[in-house]
């Protein structure tokens, strides 16, 4: 006997198919409708002053400071290579992945891994289509193969911090969900100042990949949003209860699949 699809399973399939054009076609805006980042590289090409001047500024006052203090460059070499480093950031999100997986929210977890893959792919893009030379310090106190804009380790930071948010904080109790928060806004602060401190980033790369990362997530955000809507599910405010908030009563509140 044949089993025909019901009216919620075609539902579910349309949506899903709507979902991927939204992602595909998210992640391809999110490359060049960034108007913040294009604007700074517009600034950076033009050599404006006031950007310039912060730029030289800090890495060399930063720069001194560093070279000066050989405990302070041995703690901003664990935390850029170690603790921060984008490989680090994108095994933490293949953890939520996986978490997502075993609690059956299939979707989540694709737009999870489908976000912080997009957010290394577009950084090498960018990075090939400018080619703006990293910093020459004298005495140099670390070095970074590739070219320097947008810095890959910001963008990693906010793309990867960002989206742990939006699929943990359903799951975590107001208090951890405030700790997380500070934790990631710490983590995104704390990644920018060490690749300008070790003198392989300027500032503007960094804000950068800020901006390109929160442009991303902000993009495919919206694409899942539309599917719930697509489904019928409500949509909550993502910075305060998450992508799906149904996390948090243990599942989905209806069948994913």
């Amino acid at each position: 006997m044949i089993r025909r699809p019901t009216l919620l399973h075609r539902k579910l399939r349309d949506a899903d198919l709507r979902l991927g054009e939204r992602l595909l076609a998210a992640v391809g805006a999110s490359a060049v409708a960034a108007v913040p980042t294009a604007l700074l590289l517009v600034l950076i090409e033009a050599h404006w002053g006031p950007l310039h001047r912060l730029d030289a500024g800090a890495a060399q006052r930063l720069h001194a400071v560093v070279r000066d203090h050989p405990a302070v460059l041995s703690v901003l070499r664990a935390l850029s290579n170690g603790v921060w480093d984008p490989l680090t950031m994108r095994l933490l999100v293949a953890a939520a992945v996986g978490w997502l997986l075993w609690r059956r929210a299939w979707r989540l977890a694709v737009w999870a891994a489908a976000t912080t893959t997009a957010s290394g792919l577009i950084g090498w893009a960018v990075k090939a289509a400018v080619a703006r030379a990293r910093p020459s310090l004298p005495d140099p106190v670390a070095h970074a193969p590739g070219f320097s804009f947008p810095s890959g380790h910001a963008m990693t930071a906010a793309t990867c911090c960002t989206v742990l948010l939006l699929v943990s904080s359903p799951a975590l109790r107001p208090g951890w969900r405030r700790a997380a928060r500070a934790a990631a806004g710490l983590s995104v602060l704390g990644v920018g100042f060490t690749r300008v401190a070790l003198g392989v980033h300027w500032v503007s790369d960094v804000l950068g990949g800020w901006l390109l990362g929160v442009a991303l997530v902000a993009a495919t955000a919206w694409a899942f949003e539309g599917w719930r809507r697509d489904t019928g599910r409500p949509v909550p405010p993502p910075l305060s209860e998450g992508l799906e908030p149904e996390l948090a009563a243990g599942g989905p509140a209806r069948p994913e699949g």
